[in-house]
């Protein structure tokens, strides 16, 4: 006999609510009806151990069974099922979902049921214009139920031709969602959300190439793997299952260069498995490669409410039940248990770091150029990260050898503290293109560190922070003896208008559009006649300025050059000399243009007429 009845809602537009707005991509209605089916079968495995139910449990299995020609899909399980009372309470009653109150009765039996809110069922709706429920429930005496809605607050409610214990959804899948009712559209889903499901989940049969074409086999098509490696104990495992593993996530990948396996209990419970993938000198590689999973179900694939932002560079699977998810489960809520969460992994993270850096140094070294861009990244946006990183950070210098930081500041501290009692670190950013100035330096003794890495602008202001009684400059932002002063320097004595000729004479020959400081120095006989340099502070915080960070006043700043004239030099004697005839002046003009070459200012016009001019002096040499 059928009665009739109303959903009990408190609107009788909920269901246009639900079809546009409960959920962000309505392919997630998959999702959730194979999660409440896993549910099911969850609660009877849990029934069983608890010695409730005495029978045959048989298999337990989802079943996704797709008719495309009448559009019909069908989600099967053999789990609790239910019975009228049972539909009645947690299908007309929207939002009342059954999982906690059983969690609570079996909380000793089973911790993986999924579903929270009771809403999941109702996402069928976004892409069905009927729902069908079949359900048998395991307890004695039950009668089958079946139960009808076509996606208004009218349902019908009546008995079932069922006759195994378990539940059938039937969704006929509306023309609007006609992308629903394709076999690869629902295969790609199940891959996406369902591939560590805990209970099994079928889709068909496996398919074999015959006679020109893929026929079914009389095999099952296994969707999913139900004990995913990170559910594993770390004990049992080897490096080559989690190099499988990650080769099973992100087949298109090089191999990572660490893994992390999590695995906590208490105050939160927490698994899953984190890679470091080889990060080249760039920000611009692709982030959200962490999946989010909770009870092996897949949640979302950006994670930045959870991790850190840095850590979102890493590779690899959380799975926690303990993570709050608002209904859609896409976007999640900040709380108090979410910091714990961000807080352990960046804790275990740097705990493993620093485990590496400790017994496997040689593979640190061997990888650090690859990881570099991570470690800046993090020490540079999260300050307790930054405060374990300090140990196991290393520095490399031009000659390829790697220090910890400690271990820098002893070796060079002798040798390049100022006389203002200062370490002086030096630092080139591009070794071949301030390769001259890089010789420079060694010829002096110094060592020079090798940061050509995108964020190490950033990261030189982070050391003198973290450095006492230091300061960063990179190798061509002076001449090297004004880098390292060692004492007082004797600098040429110019008049006011000595100096006022000295700077007219030189801003003549150099390229327009940039702002110069013309400065006399005496840099020795063997120093270049002319230098041109950037000063560290406007230099780096230009560049700190283009990777953002508040710091866009500096960025809107033309380019300001130091150019410091050698004294010292013979052809600057000779020019200063005679520095009104037209060969002082042409020879100025090739001073100044191979000093704009040794910095890569010259060029296009220019430069043409550079070589020319280069090639006329060779000529009238040999004709001498």
């Amino acid at each position: 006999m059928e009665n009739k009845g109303k959903i009990g809602v408190t609107t009788e537009n909920i269901f246009p609510v639900i079809k546009q707005f409960l959920y962000s991509d309505h392919e997630i209605f998959l999702r959730e009806l194979v999660a409440n089916a896993v549910d099911a079968e969850q609660k009877m495995k849990a029934l069983a151990l608890n010695g409730d139910f005495k029978a045959e449990l048989g298999e337990l299995a989802v079943r996704i069974e797709l008719d495309e020609a009448s559009k019909t899909l069908k989600i099967i399980d053999n789990g609790i099922g239910m019975t009228e009372e049972e539909v009645d309470r947690y299908i007309n009653q929207i939002a009342f979902s059954s999982a906690g109150e059983f969690l609570e009765k079996y909380k000793d039996r089973i911790g993986s049921i999924i579903g929270h809110f009771g809403l999941g069922f109702y996402s069928a709706f976004m892409v069905a214009d009927n729902v069908t429920i079949d359900t048998l429930s395991w307890k004695d005496g039950a009668k089958a139920v079946r139960w009808s809605c076509d996606g208004s607050p009218e349902f019908t409610m009546g008995d079932s031709d069922k006759t195994d214990r378990g539940t059938v959804i039937t969704l006929h899948i509306d023309d609007d969602d006609a992308e629903f009712a394709v076999k690869g559209r629902i295969q790609q889903l199940l891959d996406k959300y369902c591939k560590f499901m805990p209970v099994p989940v079928i889709f068909g049969k496996e398919q074999e190439w015959k006679d020109g074409k893929y026929v079914d086999t009389d095999k099952d098509n296994l969707i999913n793997k139900v004990e995913p490696l990170w559910a594993r104990k770390p004990a049992d495992l080897k490096d080559e299952d989690y190099e499988k593993f990650y080769k099973a996530l992100y087949p298109m990948s090089e191999e990572p260069l660490f893994h992390i396996h999590l695995n906590v209990d208490y105050p939160f419970h927490l698994t899953g498995i984190l890679y470091f993938p080889k990060i080249k000198n760039t920000l611009e590689v692709q982030k959200n490669k962490i999946q989010l999973y909770c009870n092996q179900m897949f949640v979302t694939d950006s994670v930045d409410n959870i991790v850190p932002d840095f850590l979102t560079l890493l590779h690899g699977v959380i799975d926690s039940p303990d993570i709050p998810l608002n209904v859609s489960r896409s976007y999640l809520q900040s709380d108090a248990n979410v910091k714990k969460i961000s807080g352990y992994i960046t804790k275990k993270v740097a705990d493993r770091l620093d485990e590496i850096f400790r017994n496997e140094r040689p593979a640190l070294e061997e990888k650090w150029d690859n990881l570099k861009l991570f470690i800046e990244y993090g020490m540079l946006s999260d300050e307790k990260f930054c405060e374990k990183a300090l140990s196991f950070c290393l520095l490399k210098n031009t000659e390829g050898k790697y220090f910890s930081i400690d271990e820098y500041k002893s070796s060079v501290s002798g040798g390049q503290t100022d006389k203002d009692g200062k370490l002086v670190l030096l630092y080139t950013t591009d070794k071949e293109a301030q390769y001259q100035f890089v010789e420079n330096a060694r010829n002096k003794g110094y060592d020079v560190l090798d940061l050509d890495c995108q964020l190490d602008s950033h990261f030189v202001n982070l050391l003198e922070t973290k450095i006492e009684n230091c300061r960063c400059a990179r190798v061509d932002s002076d001449s090297v003896e004004n880098l390292i002063p060692k004492e007082d320097k004797v600098r040429p004595q110019l008049s006011e208008d000595e100096q006022k000729a000295l700077e007219t004479a030189v801003k003549a020959v150099l390229p327009e559009g940039n702002d110069y400081t013309v400065t006399a120095d005496n840099l020795g006989p063997q120093a270049a006649p002319l230098l041109i340099t950037q000063g560290e502070f406007m230099r780096r915080y230009r560049e700190m300025s283009a990777l953002g960070g508040g710091m866009n006043f500096y960025g809107s700043l033309p380019k300001m050059y130091n150019i410091t004239v050698n004294m010292e030099h013979p052809v600057i004697a000779a020019i200063m000399a005679d520095k009104e005839s037209d060969e002082s002046k042409g020879l100025l003009k090739q001073v100044a243009d191979l000093a704009l070459l040794a910095n890569g200012m010259l060029k296009g016009k220019e430069l043409s007429e550079f070589i020319s001019r280069s090639a006329e002096v060779l000529s009238s040499t040999l004709k001498k």
